[in-house]
């Protein structure tokens, strides 16, 4: 018996009718980076930076109890030009993080909405555009008079 080449097409049944298709662990990724992947890494990445943002807030917090000099000199901090681009960036993050968890939360309470994530997503990405424009024009606007 000779081995398959890796191109070779695999007959796949899903509810009783055949489908050809490549098998993907032969082929390379099964990620084609359509709207369901970018929403879920998205997601992902902006949770993960405003957890990180939210464990700093702690910790800068926290500081108070060693001393008022030690707290104004981390806060500080925060009047670097660089910090005050990263502000920008984490209010933009948490408004997508919010706006895919309610897409989330909506495709959960009620599986039908499942069939439409790419117009749900589509919807996320207008409201976000939507919602991030004024907030850009500003925290920006602030930001360019603090410098």
């Amino acid at each position: 018996m000779r081995a398959a080449p890796l191109h070779e097409r695999t007959r796949v049944f899903i509810g009783g009718k055949s489908l050809d298709r490549l098998v993907p662990e032969k082929v390379g990724t099964a990620y084609r980076g359509g709207q369901g992947q970018w929403s879920w890494a998205l997601h992902r990445i902006t949770g993960v930076a405003v957890f990180l943002f939210l464990l700093a807030h702690i910790v800068d917090t926290a500081l108070v109890g060693f001393g008022p000099d030690l707290y104004n000199r981390v806060v500080h901090v925060y009047h670097n030009p660089i910090v005050r681009l990263m502000e920008i960036g984490l209010a933009l993050m948490v408004l997508f993080h919010a706006l895919n968890g309610i897409k989330i939360m909506v495709i959960d309470f009620i599986p039908k909405a499942a069939d439409y994530h790419k117009k749900l997503f589509g919807a996320v990405v207008g409201l976000y555009l939507i919602l991030a424009t004024p907030a850009v024009y500003f925290m920006g606007r602030g930001f360019i008079r603090s410098l």
